[in-house]
């Protein structure tokens, strides 16, 4: 964010002169020294000794108010720096300075819409007021206005095209407008002018991997941290009420944090794992509460969990989703681990490692389970690639095109419902809590959300919405009993399971790990917010609960 020239007018203070001015110089003096709750009772005094005297002009008084917002926010008292800038600004509305200040308050606090308004106070009396037009594009990218955040970008970077961070935030709004290329460049031209810059760089190592550019990808990711170890993102409000190291995989599945990240009130120091990395872990735990493992599909992130368990084994914090839980959460480590679960089916699973036999012989040896089976890559999730096959002559030619990866051989059990169609549940465990997120109907055995016709179904959505408001009026006490054990078992503080229930009301384990996606997006099905937000809610309690006391 950029910094604010100071809220007051542009008024001289005399050396010598009233008792009021002797404060507001005091109490400037006092701040310079960081002797901030003495600076502030001395602006403080000087209001008290104005208002008793009624003589000093609109400037002094203004510039004590601004001032004294000013010395507020510095030091974290919101409340007070408010009303200050408000007292300011109602006896001199022309300080620009005293409008963006009072801007970044509010941006400060999350506040992003009203700050966005503040701000256009500011342009009005100044149209080329920097600092007002740089920090409300923080405000409109919070606000998800990217198109505007862009326009005014575009015209700051005109203006300084040698500033580094102007640069940055435009590759940020770019990709968010999906202009995945040109984010590129912008973040390149960051660098260009910051080598030193390690967020840009990672952001290009990101926006590569998503193209496909691995190699790229990897060279992007080594340079940036050997640059700087950590990415550190603020809070969305300051203060901050606790620091999280979060371990994360750049070329991993990891546990999607863009929800239940959003609006976050603890700062974020971020890790990302490569093989052969030895950083200093007293270092990197020295200013954390709380180590939140994101590394979270134990298929695509095998080689690299073990290094996570041993650093978080090293940090003597709590820890969110420790990496050795995760490990237990593959396909076939799932169906072991939850076996023998009352009123659970759980499908069993083999996995067939890369260059094996994959004949019909081969295959009729190795099966322990009966046809239909199902057949997907490990390490890949939705539909892409998972097939059923009745035959095992169809399997084998099924596998046999792609020999060259590992693949999950899971047993197939029918949830079919009595009317004809499909249905499968998702619930989100959050520490003791087992939350329902949605429900897809359909009538092929492979659901997923979007791919059914629940956008068109009112009947469907009046089901979804039911099971979203009173989950157990569809799991009952056996279920939901089920579930427990089924948490129990995992141990994870959060995680998420796709299942369903048969023809004799037994859940059917379809998948469970900390992976699965929680978003807002709802557009459409907008009966799942509060849902939802329940979701954001008792992760916040959770995260709150864990981490470690000041």
């Amino acid at each position: 964010m950029q910094t604010t020239a100071p809220a007051g007018t542009s008024a001289s203070i005399e050396t010598e002169g009233s008792s009021v001015q002797q404060s507001l110089r005091e109490g400037m003096q006092l701040f310079r020294d960081g002797r901030t709750a003495e600076s502030i009772a001395a602006f403080q005094r000087g209001l008290l000794e104005a208002e008793k005297a009624g003589t000093e002009s609109v400037e002094t008084m203004s510039d004590l108010y601004a001032k004294l917002g000013n010395v507020a926010a510095a030091s974290g008292n919101f409340q007070l720096a408010s009303v200050n800038y408000q007292a300011a600004l109602k006896i001199a509305p022309h300080l620009t300075n005293c409008w963006c200040s009072f801007a970044d308050l509010h941006l400060r606090c999350g506040q992003h819409q009203t700050a966005i308004q503040l701000y256009l106070q500011t342009l009005k009396l100044n149209p080329r007021h920097w600092a007002a037009r740089a920090n409300m594009v923080h405000a409109l990218m919070a606000a998800r206005q990217y198109l505007i955040a862009k326009a005014i970008l575009i015209e700051l970077k005109g203006e300084r095209p040698q500033d580094a961070s102007i640069h940055h935030l435009l590759g940020k709004t770019l990709f968010e407008l999906g202009e995945i290329e040109p984010a590129i460049a912008s973040f390149q031209e960051a660098v260009a002018l910051n080598p030193q810059d390690a967020e840009s760089i990672n952001w290009i190592g990101a926006l590569r991997q998503s193209l496909g550019d691995d190699k790229a990808a990897q060279a992007a990711y080594a340079q940036a941290a050997r640059i700087q170890p950590l990415i550190t993102r603020p809070a969305a409000r300051q203060p901050a009420e606790f620091r999280v190291l979060a371990l994360y995989a750049p070329f991993g599945g990891n546990t999607p944090t863009e929800y239940l990240f959003q609006d976050a009130f603890f700062d974020t120091d971020t890790l990302s794992l490569f093989a052969g990395r030895d950083d200093d872990i007293a270092k990197l735990g020295q200013n954390a509460q709380l180590v939140i493992n994101l590394v979270s599909d134990a298929d695509q992130t095998e080689a690299l969990l073990p290094l996570a368990a041993d650093l978080v084994d090293r940090l003597d914090l709590p820890v969110v989703n420790h990496p050795r839980k995760v490990q237990q959460t593959t396909r076939d480590g799932v169906a072991r681990l939850l076996a023998g679960i009352p009123g659970c089916r759980v499908p069993q699973a083999l996995r067939l490692k890369a260059g094996a036999d994959r004949s019909v012989a081969a295959l009729k040896a190795m099966l322990p389970f009966s046809s239909p089976w199902l057949a997907r890559p490990v390490g890949t999730h939705g539909g892409d690639d998972f097939e059923k096959v009745d035959d095992l002559a169809a399997l084998s030619a099924l596998l046999s095109r792609q020999a060259d990866h590992d693949h999950y051989l899971i047993e197939y059990i029918d949830y079919l419902s009595a009317d004809g169609y499909f249905r499968k549940y998702r619930f989100i465990f959050i520490g003791d809590q087992i939350l329902p997120y949605h429900l897809c109907i359909g009538r092929d055995w492979k659901l997923h959300h979007i791919n059914t016709d629940m956008a068109n179904q009112p009947w469907m959505q009046q089901e979804e919405a039911a099971f979203l408001e009173n989950c157990a009026a569809v799991f009952g006490l056996a279920q939901m009993q089920a579930l427990r054990a089924i948490r129990e078992r995992v141990g994870l503080d959060y995680f998420g399971i796709d299942c369903a229930m048969d023809a004799s009301g037994e859940v059917v384990v379809f998948e469970v790990n900390a992976s699965m996606l929680v978003h807002a997006r709802n557009e459409g099905f907008l009966y799942k917010d509060p849902a939802v937000r329940r979701i954001k809610l008792a992760y916040d309690a959770m995260l709150r609960k864990t981490a470690k006391p000041r």
